[in-house]
């Protein structure tokens, strides 16, 4: 179930890093998942530039994130050390313990392939150029948390030989065009360290909350949970369908790297500021940010973000907005570039929520906290939006949270 899944992704917000090194500030697994994945639609985006348009399978890579994903979750305590041993000793044990921790959360769903494929995917050794990225993406990843710890403390007994062995996990993917220009710190380097910052960037700043989360972390349950629902729309979503839906939810909130996560009622409270604040975003976007990756991108980029909660297609290369029904009887074709902008809406809500709702439970509450799971829940208790019940989720989430 969606809610099963939201709640097991926060988690991951409490599952600190690098917990056996001094840190200057906190690294948790959440945000870590959240920039490999952008790393890895850099790298997968560079490979389809170098390699040709059909080279990448983006619902592979997709589905290959998730399932490692959830796969770490249950595992994450182990030392990176420990668990590659202990894969390469006991993985079908360990694999087939994995499964039976979540499948009361993949009970439940129309679409019941998904289970499959996680176990197809997990019994697999077959070194797939997507599984190549993600785990470059992971590397990379990893190497930007450690220069942060590196420069803090270099003088930690056995850094060097983490140093090393990092560096040497990136060298072995170097085939991947991608990796050499990350390297390079030059523009695809600034753009992977711009996002990266978003995990410096808290959500609700204004009121303190456990777990507290990121922008970056918060941007990753968004575009899982998209992914999940466009799978239980009742309609066999096109590909790019599902890529738009998920990319979307994973860059909606890029533009705040400029601007700071700026709360909804400081929004409101000045007519026209949220106007103001979006004009400023759409400006740094395309002055600051979008320069940083190469020219073909940019369309997608500002596709990702701008009017990211309207239900939109390209039609003859112009964006039309339009209804649910549409996107499923005329749009729902690779040609169309589909993408369901009020499902994110939904599920950016529904992270909210549980942002709110989690930190109530743990007794870390504000009045702001308190005022926006009720103000939520009032508004979405009854709805539903492209084919989920979001109603439902809701409330299933709620009773979840509170047992």
């Amino acid at each position: 179930m969606i809610e099963n899944l939201i709640e097991r992704f926060f988690k991951a917000a409490t599952m600190e890093r690098w917990n056996d090194h001094i840190r200057p500030v906190q690294l948790t697994e959440l945000d870590k998942q959240a920039h490999k994945m952008i790393i890895a639609y850099v790298l997968a985006k560079i490979e389809e530039d170098s390699r040709g348009k059909d080279s990448i399978n983006w619902i592979n890579l997709i589905e290959g994130f998730l399932f490692d994903f959830l796969h770490r979750l249950v595992l994450t305590d182990l030392k990176p050390s420990v668990f590659h041993r202990m894969m390469d000793e006991k993985r079908e044990e360990l694999n087939q313990h994995v499964l039976n921790e979540l499948k009361p959360d993949l009970n439940g769903f129309k679409d019941t392939s998904f289970e499959e494929k996680f176990k197809n995917y997990l019994s697999s050794r077959e070194s797939t150029l997507e599984k190549r990225i993600l785990r470059a993406a992971h590397y990379l990843a990893t190497n930007w948390e450690f220069k942060i710890i590196y420069n803090t403390a270099p003088f930690i007994y056995g850094i060097e030989k983490t140093k090393e062995r990092i560096e040497n996990q990136i060298e072995d993917h170097y085939d991947l065009i991608g990796v050499q220009k990350i390297m390079l710190e030059k523009k695809s380097f600034g753009f992977v360290d711009l996002c990266g910052q978003l995990r410096f960037q808290k959500r609700w700043a204004h009121s303190p909350r456990i777990p507290e989360t990121s922008v970056l972390g918060h941007m990753l349950i968004v575009a899982t949970t998209s992914y999940f629902c466009t799978l239980e729309m009742g309609v066999n979503a096109c590909e790019k369908r599902i890529y738009n839906n998920f990319f979307a939810g994973l860059f909606h909130d890029l533009p705040e790297v400029m601007t700071k996560d700026i709360i909804s009622p400081v929004k409101r409270s000045v007519k026209g500021l949220d106007d103001i604040i979006k004009e400023y975003e759409d400006y740094q976007m395309k002055e600051e940010l979008l320069p940083l990756l190469p020219k073909t991108w940019h369309e997608e980029m500002l596709y990702f973000t701008g009017d990211e909660f309207k239900n939109k297609i390209k039609d003859s290369e112009n964006i039309k907005f339009v209804s649910f029904n549409d996107l499923n009887k005329k749009y729902n074709k690779n040609e169309y570039y589909s993408l369901d902008g009020e499902l994110v809406q939904a599920c950016d809500q529904l992270a909210a929520f549980a942002e709110a709702k989690i930190s109530i439970r743990h007794g870390v509450t504000s009045k702001d906290l308190e005022d926006a799971q009720k103000g939520i829940m009032d508004y979405w208790k009854s709805k539903k939006v492209s084919g989920n019940d979001f109603g439902h989720i809701f409330r299933n989430l709620e009773e979840l949270i509170e047992e």
